[in-house]
């Protein structure tokens, strides 16, 4: 069944260029390197000798995408370095079995656990056989941020695959060499290696001498010249147990060896004394921010405490944290989030070697939740006034007292708390109509269950729409409805965007659905990219990663595996909408039934109208610029639009009449025009407060002619 229009188009992201970037990586020897943390990662893996490169965007990862995508022609393809956008982290993961038999450096990069939990079937092999060629995984790690979707630790896919995580001190030299020594560590014990770029790291700037890129002795241009083939790499028993003793036996120590040898951690001797602090390389910095607010610390980073920088923090040395451990009485272990790996594993150690040292850490610290400094000066302040013997007279006691009394003074003069700000759609997104026609359609026909999927439209689940019951992860809201409609006997429906669509949810969701007869809904919200990440090119966004045409229709590929029932609407047609999804769920005998919005990303469509209109405007063309608003006068303060839309330029502002007490709805000058508020108040209240206008620059004299009639007329009817 058909309904709408299906239109091949090809989307093109508005200009975006990177050139600045590629010129800093096109640095030579000696010359001076100033920039962000990932772009610096991005140099030093072409300073490594790379064959490959991908990966899967993701926040703090893509920008290192972005850039070398654009830096395709000018530096990849001469170095005969592979790249490519992976169509999820599993292929992206995937893409490391090159270095399993060859010599063959590469890396791959993806965010966070999130993004591990999706290729944590490939690293599982990949750490099993081992590898011969460098290979490093680049984890954009925001633990605590606020963005990510999962708070869980890199640490776990570590130690479960027995991987050994790098957690970089914050300082763009240290970085860089590690990255670079990362590829060395990964060939001296045959281990993939993870590098925890925590998203602070990503965005913090700073200076480090270049080094020349070095093109790996294998690549694209220069192949190797023979197969290999080594059943041992084979994952298949007996070869398994035999990895299994390696990792063990051969791998990890190999890997705590050369960190020994390589001073991968770092020791900060302080000025002695009966107690001393471990911490990760990536709260190193918030640890010193920490020690000197309490006196403990100056501002050129010289520290009274000896500190124990772990930038290796699986596998642990130790050696290394005996002899730190030796003639001290107490250590605090400063690590973020739980369970507390690192610091069991210390307390272990101390116990094994039988010293009298009392390992402190979740007792002062938070158990949970990211270690800003605050947080940090606060425990480590517990920590400090245990230890001393002066207690709460100590040093760091006086010092936290006088914080703690400078927040109250602070907190008396601010009036009241900050205002909340939800997630929520942009500005005229598409995706939001959707969810108000879907709330609408539950007034009028009862409630039932919607699967929720990873992306931009979950912030559908959240008020004003609350219409989502669910979310199990990317790509899989309709394989987490399976059991919902035999159970609530009734049809249900999944929304995912077309990244979801891509990533997962074509194989898991709509196969699985037509393979067990699934009578659930489908709403695809097709903006043409994976948005949320960053406007990424998509199989069906009309190009590739690099720019190249290549066009994949979602509806060639559901129809592909037998899906009959597919329409179309214009998520800004309210009516159309609610009217299409409803006559989606009553089409049971169908099966899977799958509702396709193809409306662009606003960001995207912004990015590329607003230069466009600017060179119009610059060249004397007349361009129109289209605001809606709301009558004061007729407006009665309702707010019936607000509970229906959420839009963040509908605000609300005091009415200039006296005689309305609520205050009134207010467009400000973010709007785009794209008409949802208007309808959608009409379409709960029939509110007539809403109106158009044009604001016209340039223009011809033939309008300017027939304003002035208009001005005319209205003058003497008194208008």
């Amino acid at each position: 069944m058909d309904g709408g229009t299906a239109v091949a188009r090809v989307l093109t992201v508005g200009e975006r260029s990177f050139k600045k970037e590629i010129e800093k990586l096109l640095l030579s020897d000696g010359e001076t390197f100033h920039g962000e943390g990932i772009l610096a990662i991005t140099k030093a893996l072409l300073q490594s000798g790379i064959s490959y490169v991908g990966g899967y965007p993701g926040a703090p990862m893509s920008h290192l995408i972005d850039v070398l995508a654009d830096a395709s022609e000018e530096i990849l393809k001469p170095m005969g370095i592979h790249y490519e956008q992976s169509a999820s982290e599993a292929g992206a993961a995937a893409l490391l079995s090159a270095s399993i038999g060859y010599p063959i450096r590469g890396a791959v990069t993806w965010k966070s656990v999130v993004g591990t939990n999706v290729a944590s079937d490939a690293l599982s092999n990949l750490a099993s056989s081992g590898v011969v060629g460098g290979s490093l995984i680049i984890l954009g790690d925001d633990y605590g941020e606020g963005s990510s979707i999962m708070q869980e630790r890199t640490y776990t896919f570590a130690m479960k695959s027995a991987i050994p995580l790098l957690d970089p001190r914050y300082n763009l030299g240290r970085m860089v060499e590690l990255a670079q020594q990362s590829f060395d560590l990964s060939e001296a014990c045959s281990m993939p290696i993870f590098y925890n770029m925590r998203i602070r790291a990503c965005h913090l700037t700073g200076d480090f001498t270049a080094k020349d890129n070095k093109i790996g002795k294998f690549n694209a241009n220069n192949p190797v010249p023979d197969q290999i083939y080594d059943v041992d790499k084979i994952v298949l028993p007996p070869a398994t147990y035999r990895h299994e003793k390696a990792k063990f036996e051969e791998r990890l120590p190999a890997a705590q060896q050369f960190a020994r040898d390589h001073r991968i951690n770092e020791l900060f001797q302080g000025k002695g004394g009966s107690f001393g602090i471990i911490t990760q390389g990536g709260t190193y910095t918030v640890l010193l921010r920490a020690l000197r607010r309490l006196g403990a610390a100056d501002a050129y980073g010289n520290t009274d405490i000896p500190i124990l920088c772990l930038n290796l923090v699986y596998p642990l040395i130790p050696d290394e944290i005996q002899d730190f451990m030796a003639e001290k009485d107490h250590i605090l272990v400063v690590e973020e989030g739980n369970p507390n790996y690192i610091e069991s594993q210390i307390a272990e150690i101390a116990q094994r070697c039988q010293m009298e040292c009392a390992i402190h850490g979740k007792d002062v610290l938070p158990m949970a939740g990211e270690y800003v400094t605050d947080v940090v000066r606060e425990g480590v302040a517990k920590f400090l006034t245990l230890v001393s013997d002066e207690g709460e007279n100590s040093t760091a006691g006086i010092a936290e007292a006088a914080i703690k009394n400078e927040y109250s003074v602070a907190q008396s003069h601010i009036r009241g708390p900050m205002p909340a700000r939800p997630p929520s759609f942009c500005t005229g997104c598409p995706e939001r109509p959707i969810m108000a026609a879907m709330k609408l359609l539950m007034k009028e026909r009862g409630k039932f269950h919607v699967s929720m999927d990873i992306g931009c439209n979950l912030f559908g689940s959240l008020p004003p729409f609350n219409v989502g019951n669910t979310v199990l992860g990317y790509g899989l809201s309709l394989a987490s409805s399976g059991a919902v409609g035999p159970s609530l006997g009734q049809s249900n429906v999944a929304i995912m965007g077309d990244g979801g669509f891509w990533h997962n949810g074509f194989t898991s969701g709509v196969i699985n659905a037509r393979w067990n007869e699934y009578d659930s809904v489908l709403v695809i919200l097709d903006n043409g990219y994976a948005a949320a990440t960053g406007q990424h090119k998509l199989p069906s966004t009309g190009a590739t990663p690099i720019g190249k045409a290549s066009l994949v229709t979602i509806e060639s590929a559901l129809r592909g595996v037998g899906v009959e029932w597919i329409k179309y609407v214009d998520s800004y047609s309210l009516e159309e909408s609610k009217r299409v999804i409803g006559e989606a769920l009553d089409a049971r005998e169908y099966g899977l039934r799958v509702v396709i919005s193809n409306n662009e990303c606003m960001l995207a469509r912004q990015r590329k109208e607003r230069p466009a209109k600017a060179k119009a405007l610059k060249a004397g063309q007349t361009v129109v610029q289209e605001k809606f608003g709301v009558d004061e006068e007729v407006c009665t303060g309702d707010h019936s639009c607000m509970r229906l839309n959420g839009c963040p330029s509908l605000t609300l502002k005091e009415s200039s009449d006296p005689f309305k007490e609520t205050p009134i709805a207010h467009v400000d000058q973010g709007c785009f025009a794209c008409g949802h508020c208007g309808e959608v108040a009409h379409a709960a209240q029939l509110c007539p407060s809403f109106y158009k206008a044009e604001a016209i620059r340039n223009p011809r004299p033939m309008r300017k002619f027939f304003s002035a009639i208009n001005r005319g007329l209205l003058s003497a009817m008194g208008a």
